[in-house]
């Protein structure tokens, strides 16, 4: 598998996932259009809205930044009065409406339950502030963005521009005492068209991502027996040593068809390995991308062994390798820090490291099975994987969330401070670290579906 398919492997992924997104954003937004009444607006329940001041004001509303267009978003409040006196409805800066209100007895809207739009009733908060005089009639004043007044039902529509703005309801002659029913409406007039547009970018990503990866994994390999050309060596002898030297390059076959094995570099440094995950950054950048294309990927296999019953070999040989890539990182820098030499950027067998990966390629796969195995199945090893590799964990009643190192991280520091003190990486830890993530990758290929066999509850081979 060359850099070229790679890549696009990769960036097609990357392109999937961007595209799934924008089309989920774009469901939204028709989702909200079908909402929207005959004259385009989604309206909240009708509230009534009652105070003894002269006014009844909302707080500063903030519009920061250009509104693109006039007609983005239009916003309407419709009040009908309770007697024959009628009312006022206005928009203006909140300076305006600040100094024409100064002193002037009114009650604020402190609070709406947005969360309560399916309820009877809106569910608005006032609170009186008092003051000292009565104000001029707002019909007579100019500083209204938009207003409107009269007897009966009033409709105020205004379209969203950017500052600090104040909704006013009050009597069309400034008199005490303001009851009316409200209701808000929100209106979105091009909404339709965004909608459409953000799914034809979402179609176009998704589109594009999957012609990349067709041209990625198409002819990835001859259906095989095995994804590296590891399987069907002659069997090695195993060593006795818990160090294995240069002449065990060969991998000693495996009853179970994942097999990971790793040699310890006989020269380890003892400091060297305080530094190696500042070095496997790069490694890890590259990773959080070919495990986007992996989980990818996998995907689609599920769903090429429900119709076919095999897995893509193009796909099979690609997250093969991400599995290779991420173990040679791993045992570099966090899982076993076996070796002083720096991992290859390369997804391909790399017999001569000193950490290596094969996995057993499947002619057949069982179409049921893979509804199941990679959650059902596999709960009671994600169990045990769980307490090996650690990771991060919500808290109890709010508390804040910690982290836990796990088996491995806990094995990997004791043989961290021995290396540093002594010299030597402790064998029965180094054989314990590699058992435990045998374990762990033999349960993350059977979560993958690249098998059909269940992992088994051992270390060993």
């Amino acid at each position: 598998m060359n850099t070229g398919r790679i890549l696009a492997i990769v960036f097609g992924s990357l392109a999937i996932l961007i595209g799934l997104g924008v089309l989920t954003a774009a469901s939204g937004v028709l989702f909200v259009n079908a909402l929207r009444d005959d004259d385009g607006y989604i309206t909240s329940p009708t509230e009534r809205l009652a105070g003894n001041g002269f006014a009844v004001v909302s707080e500063e509303v903030q519009i920061e930044g250009p509104i693109p267009g006039d007609d983005l978003v239009d916003i309407r409040i419709q009040v009908e009065s309770a007697d024959a006196r009628g009312l006022f409805v206005g928009v203006a800066r909140t300076d305006d409406v600040d100094r024409y209100l100064r002193d002037v007895p009114v009650d604020i809207v402190r609070d709406v339950d947005f969360d309560n739009l399916d309820g009877p009733d809106l569910g608005v908060t006032t609170t009186p502030r008092p003051g000292t005089r009565a104000p001029a009639p707002p019909v007579a004043q100019n500083f209204w963005e938009v207003s409107t007044a009269g007897v009966g039902t009033q409709t105020l529509d205004w379209s969203l521009e950017s500052g600090n703005w104040t909704f006013v309801v009050m009597r069309p002659t400034g008199a005490r005492g303001v009851e009316a029913e409200i209701e808000l409406g929100v209106g979105f007039p091009s909404l339709l068209w965004i909608g459409v547009g953000i799914m034809i970018v979402g179609a176009l990503f998704l589109i594009g991502g999957i012609v990349l990866l067709v041209l990625g994994i198409r002819g990835g390999g001859d259906g095989g027996d095995v994804a590296s050309a590891g399987e069907g060596r002659a069997a090695a002898t195993p060593h006795e040593s818990p160090y294995p030297g240069p002449g065990a390059a060969a991998m000693v076959p495996s009853p179970y068809p994942v097999n990971l094995e790793g040699e310890i570099d006989p020269g380890l440094s003892r400091w060297q390995w305080l530094v190696k995950w500042f070095l496997a950054i790069p490694h890890v950048v590259v990773l959080v991308f070919l495990g986007i294309a992996f989980s990818i990927l996998t995907v689609i296999a599920f769903f090429a062994i429900v119709f076919t019953g095999r897995y893509p070999r193009g796909i099979f040989d690609f997250n093969t390798g991400v599995l290779r890539w991420s173990w040679r990182v791993g045992f570099y820098a966090f899982s076993a820090i076996g070796t002083d030499r720096y991992p290859p950027f390369s997804l391909g067998e790399e017999p001569g490291y000193p950490a290596r990966l094969e996995i057993a390629y499947p002619q057949q796969l069982s179409r049921g099975l893979v509804w199941v195995k990679w959650w059902l199945l596999a709960i009671p090893h994600y169990a045990i994987v769980g307490i090996f590799v650690g990771g991060w964990y919500g808290g109890w009643n709010g508390e804040p969330s910690f982290y836990s190192a796990g088996l491995i991280g806990v094995l990997v520091t004791i043989a961290a401070v021995a290396l540093l003190f002594t010299g030597r990486y402790l064998p029965s830890v180094f054989r314990l670290l590699i058992g435990l993530n045998r374990w762990v990758y033999r349960v993350w290929a059977y979560a993958s579906l690249m098998r059909d066999e269940y992992p088994p509850f051992r270390l060993e081979r």
